[in-house]
């Protein structure tokens, strides 16, 4: 794996970053595409075939095995364009504006190869110049072109005759198939949690098992939230015989696209476990992946693979880069917000990405617009938001739902269908008008039918718009930007963004920032007030023991930030003073609402009586 750059790009959308490698990898930059939408792929496949002279055959919906076959198409055709790319790079000439030149500008200050680069730009002696510019050709690493399945899309798909196709035809199964047969020598990120017949599927695929000497051609990584979770899937592939070769930990809130918050667990205490517990994990399932790798293939490793521990959301400085590369012993980080103000890496259509630079902390918002009734993190004013509102308005809310990558629910049909479609919202509207609601009821349940959006069409709207591929409907583009967008605010140069990341320049707005740990406590806080406050009563004891953990893991994580903060922020003394004041304010907010709530995190006068006391 390429460890010129210390950051990825990750997975944003189904657009943003469908053509991220294309943009960036020639650079040794990696980063991630999505898998879910396989008609944008097949639309960005005949565009960059006319864009780049190759023939181009369609794979329609009406052929066998299409979707399988649009990605395995689209993801061959990028790996050889990159190639072709990186080619040319390498033979650019070293001077100002080239190529090559950009390749090793945009490298960190600490990269060995930067610094023969240095000093090829210091030497006089000309052939001592050439020798050291052909050993920097020679050392050129490409960027990966890395791609994303959400293990929760998994629909099941229908013949052209309506009959349900066999299980390795589902959404996930055949996008898994699609990357498998690539050519590419990259890895594939599952996120959104287990997918049991999804992970056992990769075992029907050879580039997913180490050979003999150890090499893996397709990695696997897991985008997790905490370490059980990390040993529990790594435990699951493990006893297949293969090997997860990436850990990726992004914060539960503190991210762009769909919110999967943790029960209360924050960053920095999960990257502290990982952290000690790091060799643990790599012996603990090299064991378990050794027996199976013996009884599989008749041998075995006397040492574990390689494991990279990466994190991600809401990193916003190079100082907080570098403290969680440096304290935590992380491999690399990944950078994904800030980039979509970065039109050089990914895709933003014009006003949407005018909108996203003019956005503040009040324009960013968690927001219930998903059909999957997962918390998606949303932009107030985007297109997609003002067409569904606009559609309400009408009386005819809802989407055509043109691709149903989101359908779920069968309350009202056999097949299942999406929440934000017009069918499901036309029939929950109508169950709702027989229900002899009162007006303030029946309007705030139609609110919840029609706040969702058709957000696997909308977000890859950009990508389209971008580059300027016809399309016959209308486009009302989505985005998904995290909380960290607010302190970002003009479009920038990959020369600048990078920059940033390096802390070679600043592109952060005037707006106060706190610390992303801070930040992210914030956020968690917010969320379990707003659960609390929104939990039917009387609350169930499940409940109140979920809340009651809750609170229990905030508190953990305010002690593990009181004690790191005065380590952590010794050369900005007085930014050290203020994070620990908002530590100490958010520990009094929480507790606070705790008080004022009893009867959501205790289920009896005694335990009450108990908290208070301990409280004081």
């Amino acid at each position: 794996m390429s460890s010129l750059h210390t950051f990825h790009i990750p997975v944003m959308g189904t657009g943003f970053s469908l053509d991220s490698p294309f943009k960036v990898a020639r650079y040794g930059i990696s980063s991630v595409l999505s898998l879910v939408d396989d008609t944008l792929i097949e639309q960005m496949r005949k565009f960059y075939c006319e864009k780049s002279g190759e023939p181009y055959t369609a794979i329609t919906k009406y052929d066998e095995d299409f979707r399988a076959r649009r990605i395995t198409a689209y993801l061959d055709l990028l790996d050889r364009l990159i190639k072709q790319q990186f080619e040319d790079l390498k033979i650019s000439i070293f001077q100002k504006g080239s190529e090559i030149t950009k390749y090793f500008e945009l490298l960190p200050e600490s990269s060995p190869l930067k610094r023969l680069y240095l000093e090829m730009l210091n030497t006089t002696d000309f052939i001592e110049k050439r020798r050291l510019q052909e050993a920097l050709r020679n050392s050129l690493e490409m960027g990966h072109i890395n791609v994303n399945i959400m293990t929760k899309l998994d629909r099941p798909n229908y013949a052209q005759d309506g009959t349900l196709l066999p299980p390795e035809f589902s959404d996930a199964l055949a996008a898994l198939r699609g990357y498998a047969k690539s050519n590419l020598e990259s890895s594939i990120v599952f996120s959104a949690g287990i997918n049991q017949r999804l992970y056992s599927y990769l075992s029907e695929f050879k580039d997913f098992y180490a050979d003999p000497s150890g090499y893996i051609k397709k990695k696997i990584v897991l985008k997790v939230s905490d370490y059980r979770s990390a040993l529990i899937q790594g435990r699951f592939f493990a006893k297949k015989g293969l090997w997860v070769s990436e850990y990726r930990i992004e914060s539960g809130l503190n991210c762009g696209g769909h919110a999967f918050a943790t029960d209360g667990y924050l960053m920095g205490p999960i990257l502290e476990e990982f952290k000690t517990k790091r060799q643990e994990l790599v012996n603990s399932l090299h064991e378990v992946y050794n027996k199976a790798v013996a009884l599989r293939d008749k041998f075995s490793f006397s040492r574990p693979h390689p494991i990279r521990i990466t994190a991600q959301g809401g990193i916003g400085t190079a100082a907080e880069d570098q403290f969680l590369l440096s304290h935590y012993q992380l491999d690399a980080t990944g950078w994904g917000t800030p980039f979509l103000l970065c039109p050089e890496a990914t895709n933003v259509d014009e006003e949407t990405l005018q909108k996203l630079a003019a956005a503040t902390e009040d324009d960013l918002y968690l927001s219930e617009v998903s059909p999957l009734g997962v918390p998606f993190n949303n932009l107030r004013g985007s297109a997609s938001d003002m067409v569904k509102e606009e559609r309400s308005e009408k009386g005819r809310p809802g989407s055509p739902c043109p691709k149903g990558h989101l359908v779920s629910n069968t309350e009202f049909t056999k097949e299942a269908i999406c929440t934000a479609s017009r069918l499901y919202q036309k029939l929950k509207l109508d169950q709702l008008a027989k229900k002899n609601l009162s007006p303030e009821e029946y309007q705030a349940q139609y609110r919840q039918v029609t706040q969702k959006a058709c957000i696997c069409h909308d977000l890859g709207e950009s990508a389209l718009m971008r580059n300027e591929v016809p399309t016959n409907v209308k486009r009302f583009p989505a985005v998904c930007p995290g909380p960290n967008l607010a302190y970002f605010s003009k479009v920038v140069s990959l020369e600048e963004m990078v920059g940033h990341i390096y802390g070679r320049v600043n592109i952060l707005n005037s707006t106060y920032r706190p610390h992303m740990f801070i930040k992210e406590l914030k956020l968690y806080v917010d969320y379990l007030t707003k659960d609390v406050k929104k939990a039917p009563t009387p609350i169930s004891e499940r409940q109140v023991k979920y809340f009651r953990e809750f609170y229990g893991n905030l508190c953990q994580g305010i002690e593990y930030y009181q004690t790191l903060i005065p380590k952590m922020l010794v050369n900005v003394k007085e930014f050290q003073r203020k994070t620990l004041q908002e530590l100490e304010d958010l520990r009094w907010t929480l507790e606070t609402f705790v008080a004022q709530n009893p009867l959501a995190f205790y289920s009896s006068e005694s335990s009450i009586m108990e908290a208070k006391t301990t409280t004081s």
